[in-house]
């Protein structure tokens, strides 16, 4: 019996082992493989053409010095997108509720594309701490800001993933709670509710693949500012 809603954000153990581990390498048993067969069967050519459709989306506008990071990121969000897809299942953790887990993914992938602009080209890097034809008086002013707005894009990554789903998850029980209660005291009103919940269920399915989306789109457009 859980003693709090937020107790199901909470990292699953057994016999003092954490079961994160678990959680993260079970989306990577489910992808279905590559076969050496000339025509692949129906999921993996659905696999593919997903794989293939969101790389060409998000990398056309990005340089060709950039297209290293395709396998990366389309890899980054395929695993987001089973995570949070995997975590709406009933008993199960979700590990991108975790804002230390989606710092951990945030931060390395945002200074990669900082270093990369660093060493590629310096001069167009720092160009964005001051924009041209500032007034003198204004110059401390402005780099103050940019660099603040640079040292905080990691954490608007996490924060805005972890929120998102963290809330979904929230309002799901929330209102499931409500319909257990409502049922034996006002059945109308109860089943009012889980048409409600129904409807939570498929936004939340819908903001489970969104937020995935968005995060790796991000990151392809602070890549695009580095190459």
């Amino acid at each position: 019996m859980m003693l709090s809603f937020f107790d199901q954000f909470m990292s699953p153990t057994h016999l003092g082992i954490p079961l994160i581990a678990l959680a993260l390498l079970l989306p990577w048993v489910l992808f279905p493989k590559p076969t050496a067969r000339w025509i692949d069967n129906r999921l993996l050519s659905l696999q593919n053409w997903f794989i293939n459709s969101f790389t060409q989306q998000i990398f056309l506008p990005i340089n060709v010095a950039g297209h290293k990071w395709a396998v990366l990121l389309a890899s980054l969000m395929v695993f987001l997108i089973t995570l949070n897809m995997l975590g709406l299942l009933p008993y199960t953790f979700t590990p991108t509720t975790q804002l230390s887990l989606n710092m951990a993914f945030a931060v390395p992938m945002w200074l990669a594309t900082v270093l990369i602009g660093v060493r590629n080209q310096l001069d167009h890097t720092l160009a964005h701490f001051l924009p041209e034809g500032t007034p003198t008086p204004l110059i401390p002013i402005l780099i103050i800001i940019e660099t603040i707005s640079l040292f905080i894009r990691p954490l608007a990554l996490g924060v805005r993933l972890t929120a998102n789903l963290t809330a979904g998850h929230l309002l799901i029980q929330l209102i499931a709670t409500a319909a257990f209660v409502l049922l034996p005291l006002m059945p109308t009103v109860a089943i009012l509710t889980s048409i409600l919940l129904v409807l939570l269920t498929l936004l939340e399915v819908a903001v489970a693949m969104i937020q995935a989306y968005v995060f790796v789109l991000l990151l392809s457009l602070y890549l695009q500012e580095n190459v």
